[in-house]
């Protein structure tokens, strides 16, 4: 059985706590590997690790930086189909979903290259006679990532980019269902010639997470998860004298307006609503029809799911893989399952597939779906997509401005003024228009509204950059000559 380590100070180092989680092949159904979980002493060590090359590192050059995340940039593209594979592997996305994530978080390290322009501060002469005023952008120390299974190396690399450039050290706590893709990147920021302790990886599960949020030793902490979770690492977080960014879960519509093309809306759907078997945070979940259209999309979506191929990752035909765990795959069965007692229709019931191993479900289509349903209410997190009815274009606006939710959003509409008027309207963090999907490009930034979100701070982009340091602000004079006088007054505005 494979032993999963950490990662401590340039090195892969075992486990020593004595406790260990199983890791599967989703797609087989069987246990693969073992990955170690930290015990508080292993996070000691890893901290410490940390806080040993943090001083020397803020103070390296920003010319430095740069040339070490241009080399982590192009060995991660040369090595990126490793890295889908290894996803593959241990999530059970197919391969060219796993590359796609990939290449995700590769324009995230792309756009920390820029770090010189990034930390530029700013600076006011003269506010006063011979005063000067500038802002220097510090980094805040040590910092930590804790990250999701269903993203493995993108959401690290949202991470670890900004935070390295901007000269934190960075401690990675992956999510033990996938752990290894974590293990290729800090080899890949090692071979890049980053110093060791920089980047670091601690395995383990909420014991760890715990750990690192009341540590010492730990400035800043960066999340991507489940609401309540997020709520947890936030309160606990700040509780603890930390900067916390926690992003947390989603209820994610897509608004079809009569005018918009059935056909575009439907694939839309159903790429959005199946595409890594529904186990993204920003998968459309719910399909709100508006008017008339409702029919004529529901027949159209439901036409096309005996298309989407379902079957291992590392096939080349399959479109949709299996979901993370046995466990998972029956609870999202249960909304399915249980959708008609609570008065919804299944139009299309994914709950039995052609198989004899692996965690695999088909894709579901729920017709007559109302918010206060269990299958509307909460996050499956899995390939089932709910269709709400609604008469007008105001209702859909209010039922999305409704949901406690708030991550990502999309319309689809011929109208201009109608997109206009729902941008402008609608609460949500992340909007597409005729993008079912609307991540943004790594120069943005990500993050939703609402329970989607704990603190002020979105993911990467500049948000990232003001989240991994800090202002410090100088007042300067430099009198001309010498001075025999002793003011202690405030300076004067003449």
């Amino acid at each position: 059985m494979e032993a999963i380590p950490h990662w401590i100070h340039g090195r892969a180092v075992a486990g020593s706590s004595g406790r260990v989680s199983a890791v599967y092949d989703p797609a087989r159904g069987v246990q693969v590997a073992e990955v170690s979980l930290a015990s508080s002493g292993e996070i000691d060590d890893t901290i410490k690790s940390a806080l040993d090359a943090s001083e020397d590192w803020a103070d390296s050059s920003l010319g430095a930086r740069a040339n070490l995340l241009f080399r982590l940039r192009d060995l991660v593209d040369r090595r990126r189909d490793d890295l889908a594979r290894l996803v593959t592997k241990q999530h059970g996305k197919v391969h060219s979903d796993a590359l796609g994530e990939v290449a995700r978080g590769l324009e995230c390290v792309e756009f920390s290259c820029g770090i010189p322009n990034l930390l530029k501060g700013s600076y006011t002469p003269q506010v006063s006679t011979g005063i000067d005023v500038h802002t220097l952008l510090e980094p805040v120390g040590v910092v930590t990532g804790i990250t999701p299974f269903n993203f493995p190396v993108m959401v690290p690399l949202w991470m670890l980019a900004n935070a390295v450039a901007c000269g934190n050290a960075f401690v990675l706590k992956p999510s033990e269902r996938d752990p290894s893709p974590s293990l290729m990147l800090a080899e890949l920021v090692h071979d890049a010639g980053f110093p060791d302790g920089v980047f670091n990886v601690v395995q383990g599960d909420a014991e760890a997470v715990d750990a690192l949020l009341t540590h010492p030793g730990v400035d800043a902490v960066s999340f991507v998860g489940s609401t309540p979770v997020a709520r947890h690492v936030y309160e606990t977080g700040t509780r603890n004298g930390k900067r916390v960014q926690a992003l947390g879960g989603a209820k994610n519509h897509m608004v079809v307006l009569p005018d918009a093309d059935i056909d575009v809306a439907a694939d839309a759907a159903v790429s959005a609503g199946y595409g890594s078997a529904g186990e993204r945070c920003m998968a459309i979940s719910v399909v709100v029809a508006v008017g008339a259209v409702a029919d004529q999309l529901v027949e159209a979506i439901a036409l096309r799911i005996p298309d989407v191929v379902i079957g291992p990752g590392d096939a080349p035909e399959s479109m949709m893989g299996p979901l993370i765990t046995g466990q998972h795959r029956e609870r999202v069965r249960s909304y399915v399952e249980g959708a008609p007692a609570e008065g919804a229709t299944v139009v299309v019931d994914g709950t039995e597939v052609d198989t004899d191993e692996g965690f695999f479900l088909g894709c579901s289509l729920i017709d007559g779906v109302r918010p206060g349903m269990r299958v509307y209410d909460d996050e499956i997190f899995g390939p089932v997509l709910s269709v709400v009815r609604v008469p007008t274009f105001a209702e859909a606006i209010d039922l999305v401005n409704s949901n406690p939710y708030g991550n990502g959003v999309a319309i689809f509409s011929r109208d201009g003024g109608a997109v206009r008027r729902f941008e402008r309207s609608v609460k949500v963090g992340m909007v597409g228009v005729n993008v079912p999907i609307p991540v943004p490009v790594a120069s943005h930034s990500f993050g939703g509204w609402k329970a989607s979100i704990f603190g002020d701070s979105p993911i990467y982009g500049p948000e990232g950059i003001r989240f991994y340091t800090r202002p410090k602000v100088v007042t300067s004079r430099w009198p001309e000559g010498p001075s025999n006088t002793l003011d202690l007054g405030f300076p004067t505005h003449h």
